[in-house]
């Protein structure tokens, strides 16, 4: 039996054994060393050979992954490590660390129970390690410390012992701060991450080594061995005294939980079900036995095998041939090969049981999200990413009959990564693509040349705003079509808080479960709670509700009414864009008594004129996305950075020096950040790293709103005059 052979036996016996299992992903910034850690991991457990790692970059397996030198999937793998005398079988899943592929961590985030938070010795926590340990914790996912690129302290920047103890002591309550303000309540002090246990290990990905507390305490060996081996240059010997792999996982057995001790508090913050009944049971026990459950996290395309869906097994057991119920897609599938992931091939498996992450074909109507079960079960809680498109491309097959594999292509990559977001215009025949950035839109759409083979003119980069309210409006009356259905709202911008709690996930969107729930929610962050009693339905950040009293009939047309709510929040009164932070308040109706009167054609357009009336009398206002951009620049480039944020409408937010170099964090709308690669490349020869987090929305300055207005207007094809209110408001 060859090495592989054996490795694949061992496998199938851990991964009956949820004792011995260990979900885990690693998580950093982009310039944190992630991948190379991923390959010196499968190094040690003899899956590459120790000289390719770190330069192989197995787990970027992707042609753009090699060419760029990033990763822009998350890769997964399942290996066995030994840890004081039992195997363990450990799945590790390899995520971005761009912003702009920060969907995939999120989607990640469902399946495992513990994340390698991976941060560099030199320039400490970045945003986008905040926003990576924020989207873990939401996600009640431990985290342990892996403190990297510490041979560039000893070796650059020449620091002493008691120089580097402060530096990793910074880096540790950095994280310890973060923590405590993210983690979930119950572990807010249980989940600090520490030296002295050993959840907090230090070394070089890139020269595979890696220290921890309890490995010196092991082997006797010492910083100081390892300062005087990485300044002599003897870096066999390094490798030998301290595997990184064998300090890495060591951390991970110990201190990350497995799957039965993860589930038994996931389950009841990520599923909505009953967590007495016989599958919450199961699903809390990590039951082989029980009723199989599993969320598909990830779609990918095979060549071969069609649509390969990756996901975590909660309960159960899935299997070859097993006929299974799509939750959110409410339809039936049938399974059709089982596996797991070895790197960027894929092992063919009889049965994958609880605890695991399981490759499966068949379920071609899946998408990331999805719960799959073997009954109807409530789904699980709908996927919270950490930000949201807000750059778009307009699309077109230069050819007319590649038309339909353009938009089958274009589907498919919706599917692959929801936070891409497909639209296509019926009334231009363009189709709309948007995503998290520049980049994250430059990777599609080489798949779509090189993967689908299409020629496309593809536009310049747009920016997708958001249409709000600045004032709460008078009541507005909304006629449907045949006169015979009245329904009077009221717009009013939605506070801050509630619509922050939205986006993070702690109120969330669709229409409630739980109405007092909510409604008692709204009411702890400043709602009237009479008011908030009427919650109907939470969409993109926007609320509706119904405040009315004893109408006759309101309850068979509500359907019809969140769906006109719907289409008034996709597209606002001033420029069709996307509206946000609105509260639609329905105070009464009247509604004709015989259904044949008041059906879709009737209620939609009578809601919808009255929404969009009433948001122009609100005194419409325009939001636009802006950027965090954080530069690592030497002093003397201090002023050029400074002078290119400016033209760009950016602002400093702060400064600060570390040894040579200078830290900036700024934020800047999206709209001038095109082409700002470039541009900071020239102003500092080169000199600067610098990286980007989403930072929300904020108001258009008036004097700029109108041109944005009549520009976007323009494109669309619509009067480029921005409308006023009569030109909105049916004359009553």
């Amino acid at each position: 039996m060859g090495r592989r052979e054996e490795m694949v036996a061992k496998i199938k016996e851990l991964m009956t054994q949820p004792e011995r299992i260990r979900n885990m992903g690693i998580a950093a910034h982009i310039d944190h060393g992630k991948t190379t850690l991923s390959d010196n991991l499968l190094a040690g457990a003899g899956m590459i050979s120790e000289e390719l790692a770190g330069k192989q970059l197995v787990l970027d397996f992707d042609e753009q992954e090699q060419a760029r030198g990033i990763t822009i999937n998350a890769a997964n793998v399942s290996m066995v490590h030994t840890y004081e005398g039992n195997d363990y079988l450990i799945n590790l899943i390899d995520t971005p660390g761009h912003v702009d592929f920060g969907g995939d961590v999120t989607r990640a985030m469902r399946a495992i129970d513990g994340a390698i938070i991976v941060v560099d010795a030199v320039e400490g926590v970045m945003p986008q390690t905040e926003t990576v340990l924020r989207q873990a914790l939401r996600e009640y996912v431990k985290p342990v410390l892996f403190i990297n690129k510490v041979d560039r302290l000893i070796k650059e920047l020449k620091l002493g012992p008691n120089d580097i103890l402060q530096r990793f002591a910074k880096i540790i309550t950095d994280v310890n701060r973060l923590i405590k303000k993210y983690a979930p309540d119950e572990f807010k002090n249980q989940w600090f991450v520490k030296v002295e246990d050993g959840s907090v290990a230090f070394g070089s990905a890139y020269y595979n080594w890696a220290l921890s507390v309890p490995y010196m305490k092991k082997t006797g060996v010492s910083f100081k061995d390892i300062v005087e081996l990485t300044n002599s240059g003897d870096l066999k010997t390094l490798r030998q005294k301290a595997p990184l792999h064998v300090v890495v996982l060591d951390m991970v057995v110990k201190h990350l939980p497995n799957p039965l001790e993860a589930q038994k508090y996931r389950i009841p913050h990520l599923w909505r079900g009953d967590v007495e009944s016989e599958v919450g049971q199961a699903m809390m026990n990590c039951d082989p036995k029980g009723k199989m459950v599993m969320v598909v996290t990830k779609i990918i395309l095979d060549k071969h095998a069609g649509e390969v869906s990756t996901g975590r097994v909660w309960s159960g057991t899935v299997k070859t041939g097993q006929e299974v119920y799509l939750i959110n897609a409410k339809r039936k599938a049938r399974i059709q090969q089982v596996g797991i992931y070895m790197g960027p091939e894929r092992v063919n498996m009889e049965a994958v049981p609880a605890g695991n992450i399981v490759a499966v074909t068949g379920l071609r109507d899946a998408m990331a999200g999805e719960t799959v079960s073997q009954e109807q079960i409530e789904p699980f809680e709908a996927l919270h990413y950490a930000s949201e498109p807000v750059v778009t491309v307009a699309i077109e097959a230069k050819n007319v009959k590649d038309l339909p594999k353009l938009i089958e292509a274009l589907r498919q990559l919706a599917k692959e990564d929801p936070t891409l977001h497909v639209k296509i215009d019926e009334e231009t025949g363009q189709h709309l693509l948007s995503g998290m950035g520049e980049l994250h839109l430059e990777v599609k759409l080489v798949k779509l040349k090189e993967d689908w083979k299409l020629d496309v003119d593809v536009s310049p980069p747009i920016v997708v705003y958001r249409e709000s309210v600045s004032k709460i409006s008078p009541i507005v009356e909304g006629k449907s079509p045949n006169k015979h259905n009245r329904f009077y709202i009221t717009v009013e911008p939605l506070p801050d808080e509630i619509y922050q709690a939205i986006h993070e996930g702690l109120i969330p969107e669709g229409r409630p479960k739980d109405p007092k729930a909510v409604a008692k929610k709204l009411a702890e962050l400043g709602m009237d709670y009479e008011v908030a009693k009427g919650i109907v339905d939470i969409y993109h950040g926007n609320i509706f509700l119904d405040n009315t009293k004893g109408i006759q009939y309101l309850n068979e047309v509500m359907d019809l009414l969140v769906d006109g709510f719907h289409q008034a929040m996709d597209e606002g009164p001033l420029a069709k864009e996307p509206v946000m932070k609105v509260m639609v308040r329905l105070h009464d109706a009247k509604i004709h008594e015989d259904n044949v009167h008041r059906g879709p054609a009737q209620i939609y357009p009578a809601i919808r004129s009255a929404i969009q009336c009433a948001m122009m009398k609100a005194q419409p206002i325009l939001y636009e996305p802006y950027q965090k951009v954080i530069i690592n620049v030497p002093y003397e480039y201090m002023g050029a950075v400074s002078r290119e944020i400016n033209q760009r409408r950016g602002q400093l937010i702060d400064m600060r020096q570390e040894g040579e170099v200078m830290i900036i964090i700024s934020e800047a709308p999206v709209a001038e950040m095109f082409g700002f690669a470039g541009a900071i490349r020239g102003a500092t020869s080169g000199r600067a790293l610098w990286s980007t987090e989403h930072a929300g929305f904020k108001r258009v300055p008036g004097e700029l709103a109108t041109n944005i207005i009549r520009q976007i207007r323009q494109r669309k094809g619509l009067d480029p005059n921005p409308p006023r209110e009569q030109d909105v408001c049916p004359q009553q």
